[in-house]
């Protein structure tokens, strides 16, 4: 009997002595206060209607159709009463909510459905491998299938009567607490299914494997595929192949000549990725270059964006990733009052750069067909110390693509010895304090006089070895006037940027949707996603964007392009 079948015949057999007592209608608690002000609810980023959201548990497509699920609270504005919310779309823009794919209903999620992911098995039908918490507090996994696998819109799921596949116990010595967060499965060249399980032991992360023939008895590997000592819990771990000589995304059960590996996780708030060779022989993944280590390297993204999940669109030949972009107030009361919290950041293309040692993101192509009213400005120098705002825009609602270039870099400051953090020097040296190349770049949802604004810039100083180091800031000090300031997270995020200003461009892509700051720099390779709560001065009607030079060398514009952009269908 195959693995595929396997499955179904036991969800039958749970179908038949039991029936559908685990699929339950949704009833949405009235509880939260829905107030007008919305000033803050974006317009093209995916947010439920209301209620919390956080990690995305596994996207994929189905018949043409594809579908994201969330940690979702269907009762409140706050973390709690864990589910797995549901929405469809056609284009990856546009959301229609479908009711929620997992409820808390067995003695194994008893306390949460928690984040895991989707597989497509055998005749591309789909599975669900997700984390339950238990009435002892135990992490365990579990499996989900569709109830009717003719459904396009895949309404409703039935929980595996083999549930929990797989608990911590006193042979396996796994700690109950950090044991979580299944990955996407892949089917090895011997025939049987891995996947991954995020662990600590000891302080060290730990991706623990997992083998199965038939989907539902998995056995542990005596060897993680990956761990690192002294990194701490690894979550919502993701492991997928990528191609080394196209833009194409790769199915996850991919291998051969020209492929690498990605294993990701999730730390400290923070995403990172390392890049190495999986070997299915042995059952491990090997960084190539261990500096470059998960924790040492390089990340998704250097704001605002946790528990990342991708997935392999094979109607486009696409990998595309989703992240999680948390509120940035730490006054409980606010969410509730607001009625939501949580969102997820636009959906975006990842793909290996031509050097090997990393990823390259881009919002999905999709997403511009929301773009409308261009404004274009032709070839144009910064002098120093000029601002000048970008008119004609939603300033609000909109898409900004622009590249910056250096006549000369005589005045480009001196990189110290002692700066081994980006996100320190951005600090220390943020929009305001005036440098040699920079800072230059965009202050968006801006007041009018510019008492509020986020600034997204870049730096260029001259390193010890007659090179060149790029610095990429988003300065978060004075986006909001708000009192009391210490209820709003206003830190400075930074990535290096690794381009060489003498060769190339410095392109920049801002995308802003009211409370959201997404950015891309050279040309993908470092994001910084920035959330931000403006006053009066600069929401709706009077927010301003603008270009700034607050260096002492002029900066030429070779490009700029904004576009205000319409609103998604976000139901």
């Amino acid at each position: 009997m195959g693995y595929a079948s396997s499955v179904w015949l036991g969800v039958l057999v749970f179908i038949s002595i039991h029936g559908y007592g685990n699929i339950r209608l949704f009833e949405a608690s009235s509880r939260v206060i829905q107030t007008p002000d919305q000033i803050y609810r974006t317009g093209y980023h995916f947010q439920p209607a209301k209620y919390w959201m956080n990690d995305p548990n596994g996207p994929m497509i189905y018949m043409g159709i594809y579908h994201f699920f969330y940690q979702y609270n269907p009762y409140d504005a706050q973390a709690g009463n864990i589910v797995w919310g549901h929405s469809t779309s056609t284009d990856l823009v546009n959301w229609t909510p479908q009711p929620p794919a997992l409820l808390r209903s067995e003695p194994y999620d008893f306390k949460g459905c928690f984040s895991g992911s989707t597989t497509l098995l055998s005749g591309g039908k789909p599975a669900i491998l997700y984390t339950g918490v238990d009435f002892s507090d135990n992490q365990v996994q579990n499996l989900a299938v569709p109830k009717n696998l003719a459904d396009p819109y895949l309404t409703e799921w039935v929980k595996s009567p083999y549930n929990p596949l797989i608990a911590p116990n006193s042979v396996n010595k796994i700690d109950g607490q950090n044991f979580r967060d299944p990955t996407t499965a892949w089917l090895n060249p011997d025939g049987n299914w891995r996947m991954v399980v995020g662990n600590q032991q000891n302080g060290n992360g730990i991706g623990l494997l997992y083998r199965s023939k038939n989907f539902i008895d998995w056995i542990q590997a005596e060897n993680p595929l990956h761990f690192m000592n002294n990194s701490g819990m690894w979550e919502c771990p993701d492991f997928f192949p990528v191609s080394t000589i196209s833009q194409n995304g790769l199915e996850t059960s991919t291998m051969g000549p020209n492929v690498k590996h990605v294993f990701k996780a999730s730390k400290a708030s923070t995403d990172f990725y390392t890049i190495g060779t999986y070997n299915p022989n042995k059952d491990i993944f090997i960084p190539d270059n261990k500096s470059l280590d998960i924790g040492l390297g390089f990340r998704y993204d250097y704001g605002k964006f946790y528990a990342s999940k991708s997935f392999f669109d094979s109607s486009t030949s696409r990998r595309i990733l989703f992240g999680w972009i948390n509120e940035s107030v730490n006054n409980l009361e606010t969410n509730s009052i607001r009625g939501w919290a949580g969102l997820q950041g636009i959906p975006r293309r990842i793909w290996l750069h031509k050097s090997g040692n990393q990823l390259l993101q881009w919002p999905i192509a999709e997403i511009e067909k929301l773009r409308m009213n261009p404004v274009i400005e032709d070839t144009t120098v910064l002098m120093p110390g000029s601002v000048r705002e970008i008119s004609g825009v939603n300033a609000t609602q909109a898409d900004i693509e622009m590249s910056f270039s250096a006549k000369t870099l005589e005045k480009a400051e001196k990189w110290e010895a002692n700066w081994t953090n980006p996100q320190q020097v951005c600090s220390i040296k943020g929009a305001s304090v005036k440098g040699g190349l920079g800072p230059f770049g965009l202050l968006v949802l801006a007041s009018k006089d510019m008492q509020e604004y986020t600034a997204i810039f870049f730096r260029i100083f001259k390193g010890n070895n007659n090179n060149f180091i790029v610095l990429m800031c988003s300065d978060q000090t004075r986006s909001s006037l708000h009192l009391p300031s210490s209820d709003y997270d206003k830190t400075t995020y930074g990535a290096l940027l690794n381009v060489d200003p003498l060769q190339e461009k410095l392109s920049l892509r801002t995308l802003i949707d009211h409370s959201i700051v997404e950015s891309f720099g050279g040309e993908g390779k470092a994001c910084i996603t920035a959330r931000v709560y403006p006053t009066n001065l600069a929401v709706d009607g009077a927010t301003h964007m603008y270009v700034f030079n607050n260096g002492s060398q002029s900066v030429g514009i070779s490009k700029l392009t904004a576009w205000s952009m319409k609103t998604a269908q976000i139901n």
